[in-house]
C-alpha cells in the first residue's frame, strides 16, 4: 500500500458508481474485479463457517469485514486460528446453506458472468494505466491476488473434515479464484459424528 500510486480525487465517486451499478464509461475489467472482490468473501465463508466453530474467535466478523477491506480483514483471523480438522456439533441452517451444492453453483455462475464481462469487453491497456496511476485500482488488484494466495492455506483442515485423502483435484485450488470455485463445486460432504452430512 505504501508503494501504491497516490490517491485520486475521483476515487470516491468511482467506488460509489461501482457499488451502485452505474458502470457506463468504466472499464469492464475494473467493474468485474470490483464485483469479484465481493465473491471472495462468500468463498471464504464457505470454508470459515465450519472452521470458525472450533476457534476461540468466531470467523463471521472477519468474513463480514472482508466485504469492505478484503484480505486485510481476514489476516487477523488467519493468524489467530488453530488447526481445526473436525466438525464439532451439528449443522445449523447457516452451515447447511454453505454446504448446499446450489450455493456453489450460483457462485460459479456469477463468477463466469463477471469474468466473461471483464475479459470479453475489458480494455487491458486502460486497466494497466489505471493500475499504475490509481491507488484504489492498484490496492484492489493486489488484494485480489492476496485473497487468491491465502485461500489454499485453509484447505488442509477442510480436507480432513471431509476425509478427502489424496484426491489430486484438490490441488486445483492454487488457480486464482477458478480453483477455489472448482474445489467448492467438487468437495465431498462434511463428515460429522461418523456419518456424512449433506
Amino acid at each position: 500500500m505504501f508503494l501504491a500510486p497516490p490517491d485520486r480525487p475521483e476515487t470516491w465517486e468511482l467506488i460509489q458508481r461501482l457499488a451502485l451499478g452505474d458502470w457506463q464509461g468504466i472499464n469492464p475489467l475494473i467493474v468485474s474485479l470490483f464485483n469479484l472482490m465481493g465473491v471472495w468473501p462468500l468463498l471464504y465463508a464457505g470454508i470459515l463457517a465450519v472452521d470458525g466453530r472450533g476457534q476461540r474467535f468466531p470467523a463471521w466478523p472477519f468474513v463480514a469485514a472482508s466485504f469492505l477491506v478484503g484480505a486485510f480483514a481476514l489476516l487477523p483471523y488467519l493468524a489467530l486460528r488453530q488447526p481445526n480438522p473436525r466438525v464439532i456439533g451439528t449443522l445449523d441452517k447457516g452451515l447447511k446453506l454453505w454446504e448446499w451444492r446450489g450455493t456453489a453453483i450460483l457462485l460459479s455462475l456469477l463468477v463466469m458472468v463477471l469474468l466473461g464481462y471483464g475479459l470479453l469487453w475489458g480494455e487491458w491497456a486502460d486497466f494497466w494505466q489505471q493500475w499504475r496511476s490509481s491507488r484504489f485500482i492498484h490496492v484492489m488488484t493486489l488484494d485480489f491476488c492476496l485473497l487468491s494466495l491465502l485461500f489454499p492455506l485453509l484447505l488442509p483442515d477442510d480436507w480432513a473434515r471431509r476425509a478427502m485423502g489424496d484426491r489430486p483435484w484438490r490441488w486445483w485450488t492454487v488457480l486464482p479464484l477458478v480453483g477455489a470455485l472448482l474445489y467448492y463445486l467438487r468437495r465431498p460432504p462434511l463428515i460429522l459424528s461418523e456419518k456424512c452430512v449433506s
